[in-house]
């Protein structure tokens, strides 16, 4: 069971970066993916393509740009590990 706090949001959509292919209305799917067990505090920001391990905790108010591995807390903008839970 994952727990989300208030105001989560998860992006899996990404534009180009090259302006000519913007202007073309091209979207980027990509999948974001959150293990078992995952707490994920209020006003939190995932953005496409991040993978969040089993059993992590991500602190209220981070901005997740990267992959967080299983059993860590990390928080921030840009969100990293701040300790281990095992």
């Amino acid at each position: 069971m994952d727990l989300l706090g208030p105001g989560v949001h998860i992006y899996c959509a990404n534009h180009p970066l090259d302006h000519m292919q913007r202007r073309t209305g091209q979207e980027i799917m990509s999948e974001v993916v959150i293990g078992d067990d995952v707490w994920i505090g209020g006003h939190t920001t995932i953005n496409p393509g991040v993978h969040i391990g089993k059993r992590s905790v991500i602190g209220s108010g981070s901005v997740v740009t990267h992959d967080i591995p299983s059993d860590v807390v990390a928080c921030g903008n840009p969100c990293r590990v701040i300790r281990s839970l095992r």
